[in-house]
């Protein structure tokens, strides 16, 4: 049986006992913008658990030293893929255009997981649209979900 609580003996307060963020087991494929993110994310979680412990604020060192975890290794497992000179085909570090089958033309830039932001048109290369799209060329159609679509434009980050 998991323990939900954790006390410490002097009488402390309770501190929630967190979970681990999950490590993708996919490769850890990085853009140099998501590398320089990670590194961002590193050094906040470094000043959170220094704010947290300056502050003895314990379920403030918990999640900052969870998210400290994850980063580093996620840092420690980050391939850096480059971009791809004048590229032919769809492959990771490319932005891609397509024109759906409704006439509505989209964007998606293919990158890493922890870069991915679907808001900002940023698709990690395991997600299914990602999938469908690499390795096409420009006028290949494409299956995908939420219609099909024919690749207009393929450009390096």
């Amino acid at each position: 049986m998991s323990r939900a609580f954790v006390k410490e003996q002097d009488g402390q307060d309770a501190v929630e006992e967190l979970p681990e963020h999950p490590i993708s087991h996919n490769p850890n494929f990085v853009t140099q913008r998501g590398l320089a993110f990670v590194d961002e994310e590193i050094e906040t979680a470094r000043k959170r658990l220094a704010h947290a412990q300056h502050e003895t604020d314990r379920a403030g060192i918990a999640r900052a030293s969870r998210d400290l975890r994850y980063w580093t290794q996620r840092r420690a497992t980050a391939q850096l893929v480059e971009p791809p000179k004048a590229p032919k085909k769809v492959a990771f570090a490319t932005r891609v255009t397509i024109k759906r089958d409704d006439g509505r033309a989209q964007t998606f830039s293919i990158v890493g997981e922890d870069e991915a932001d679907l808001e900002k048109g940023l698709i990690a290369y395991t997600v299914p649209i990602a999938r469908a799209l690499l390795g096409l060329e420009v006028g290949d159609e494409a299956e995908m979900p939420g219609g099909d679509g024919e690749v207009i434009a393929i450009e390096a980050l």
